[in-house]
């Protein structure tokens, strides 16, 4: 028999707010993390804005001990630590040092590259001549497993611990790789999420892509414009998010808040086939993805209440929108809400699946939806589809039931999971 799982904590560390409460009062209030980036500017980058948490020594120091930040410079996983850890105490689960690992609780964490500063650090060194300066923990910083890892031994994980990349995708697919092996009753409790490293290592091939806004420099709040007639490219974000998704039945037992349950959803790929390629999505694919997601949770189209998009503030924007009114058969003021936490917190890349993931999440546990900043002037294609309303430039308080979130990546993948509402009488 298939379990039932639901989503018991949650754990952020975003550009706008680092921790639940401060995260979730920036998102109801349309507070952007977007700020002037000094180090892009003296590295004369084309966009010199970025989103970047703010994590200091002190808070680091509830996570690590000195001992291990000592020649520790890897931002994605501190980022990931930090909100694995905050999530695995949201769901009121403890951190014991039990000789013996908890078998029934494991990790899914993704990254995209794992520690690219302290492999700028180990290059220079090693050409001088002094690897043994490197350190005992080079390679846990820079192996791309290094997230799951640090929190499989913080939190004694005895299930899988992994680490699964898939570029913009990575996040909604960790999710939905847990859900999938706590369905099957392969583990209890799996703790997925998905963190992105910082800085100008990191986003340099972006802006060299040209990919990136480079319009805003003077004004970073302004720069993130998803589904803007004057977007002009996204801006580098970094961060981390994490959702602990637990069996129904061990959540009720031991009395865990719910905030949310994950009905199913769907991982696909374009194959850089038709319009499909390395940088853009095939929209059969997508549109295949989105009614497959929909097939698997067990849902009609039309009980979608919102959707959180990917809509990174590029030229794909109006083809998303397009692909979501062909997917769904939804248009004008039937398509549902519609969001993207990219206008407050930018692109956070690897991080961006997982981040988004939790604002979706806390939309429907406490009955909101947030808004779309920077986007006064709509583009043109995106209205000739679906009315204004849907597309709120304000908070609105609203009960929803069923929320859609989607993530399309580089390489030409696809992802969409389906939340649901938990009702304390949900038979």
């Amino acid at each position: 028999m298939q379990k039932r799982v639901v989503i018991t904590g949650l754990g952020v560390v975003a550009p706008n707010g680092v921790g639940l409460d401060a995260f979730a009062n920036a998102i109801t209030k349309g507070i952007s993390g977007i700020k002037h980036d000094p180090e892009l500017e003296r590295l004369q980058f084309s966009c010199q804005i970025s989103g970047k948490p703010l994590v200091s020594n002190e808070l680091s120091l509830n996570y690590f001990s000195e001992l291990e930040l000592r020649n520790f410079n890897s931002t994605g996983i501190l980022y990931g630590v930090i909100a694995g850890i905050d999530a695995w105490k949201d769901a009121g689960l403890t951190l014991e040092n039990n000789q013996e690992p908890d078998w029934e609780s494991g990790t899914i964490f993704g990254t995209g590259t794992s520690g690219i500063d302290k492999f700028r650090e180990s290059i220079y060194k090693i050409d001088d001549f002094q690897t043994r300066r490197l350190g005992s923990n080079a390679v846990a910083q820079t192996m791309n497993s290094g997230v799951s890892a640090y929190l499989g031994g913080k939190l004694g994980l005895g299930n899988q611990v992994t680490t699964n990349s898939s570029a913009c995708t990575t996040g909604t697919e960790s999710i939905l790789m847990a859900y999938e092996r706590i369905k099957l009753g392969q583990a209890k409790r799996i703790l997925a999420g998905s963190t992105s490293d910082s800085g100008p290592y990191i986003w340099g091939g972006f802006d060299a892509m040209r990919v990136c806004t480079f319009k805003h420099n003077d004004s970073p709040e302004q720069g993130s414009r998803p589904m803007s007639a004057s977007a002009s490219g996204f801006v580098p974000g970094s961060g981390a998010g994490a959702l602990l998704l637990e069996d129904l039945e061990t959540a009720l037992a031991r009395g865990a808040r719910i905030y949310a349950e994950v009905l199913g959803g769907n991982i696909n790929s374009g194959g850089q086939r038709g319009l499909g390629t390395m940088t853009a999505p095939n929209p059969m694919a997508v549109q295949r993805c989105i009614k497959n997601a929909i097939a698997n949770a067990g849902i009609h189209a039309k009980e979608i209440d919102a959707i959180n998009g990917h809509l990174t503030a590029t030229s794909k924007d109006s083809l998303e929108i397009q692909n979501w009114s062909e997917a769904l058969e939804r248009k004008g003021k039937d398509f549902p809400y519609i969001n993207s936490l990219k206008s407050m917190v930018g692109h956070c890349l690897s991080g961006a699946g997982s981040i988004e993931s939790v604002a979706s999440v806390l939309q429907l546990d406490q009955g909101f939806i947030f808004p779309n900043i920077n986007c006064e002037d709509l583009h043109a294609e995106i209205t000739a589809l679906i009315d204004e309303s849907k597309i709120p430039r304000q908070m609105i308080k609203k009960e929803l039931n069923i929320i859609a979130k989607a993530s399309f990546g580089f390489g030409d993948v696809n992802g969409c999971v389906i939340f649901k509402k938990w009702k304390v009488a949900q038979p």
